[in-house]
């Protein structure tokens, strides 16, 4: 199974750096980094996110191990990107939003989203690209979590980009009706 795992650990010290230089560096035994954030909304100056590829169970011996404390962390599944792992390298700004989702409505959001971005992501006034939209591993319960990660040139295209055009925006809108909420965190690759 292609597994990913969304991990948000905490440092004891102020920074964030602590954790890159130890975990996103040099990942746990069996991972390959897709890739490493440091927040910019959201997120603590002492927490990174890792989201990690290529372990069926998340690294959590290796990072409380090493003195970090898991603030979050979801095992993930593709649904329409990536299609391949491929390491995340482009600067900018990179927006996870979570969705609580009925798991029976899985496949019609990853298609609703697959819909949206064929306007989204060629849009003239901003510069987007959805990077990923994940289901949890385990659908077994009635709800759960998908999450989209969406690379932008910065803040000003994300704030644009909260007006795609219409074909986009009606996609947009179905999907809305079929999430019970979000939530997002605003990061950086580093």
């Amino acid at each position: 199974m292609d597994t990913y795992h969304w991990l948000r650990i905490r440092a004891a010290d102020r920074s964030w750096t602590d954790a890159y230089d130890r975990f996103g560096a040099d990942p746990p035994s069996g991972a390959q980094v897709w890739g490493a954030f440091s927040g910019l909304f959201g997120i603590g100056s002492n927490e990174l996110v890792l989201v990690l590829h290529g372990e069926e169970t998340a690294p959590v011996a290796s990072v409380t191990a090493a003195g970090f404390e898991i603030v979050e962390s979801h095992a993930l599944v593709p649904t329409v990107r990536p299609t391949r792992f491929e390491p995340l390298t482009r600067p900018g700004l990179y927006v996870f939003r979570f969705f609580d989702v009925a798991n029976d409505d899985v496949d019609e959001i990853a298609g609703l989203s697959e819909e949206a971005w064929r306007t989204f992501e060629h849009a003239t006034d901003y510069a987007a690209e959805p990077q990923a939209l994940f289901a949890e591993t385990d659908r077994s319960g009635r709800r759960g979590v998908m999450v989209l990660a969406t690379w932008y040139d910065g803040l000003d295209s994300w704030q644009t980009s909260r007006r795609p055009a219409p074909e986009a925006a009606d996609s947009f809108r179905r999907r809305r009706a079929l999430t019970g909420g979000t939530i997002a965190y605003a990061t950086r690759l580093v």
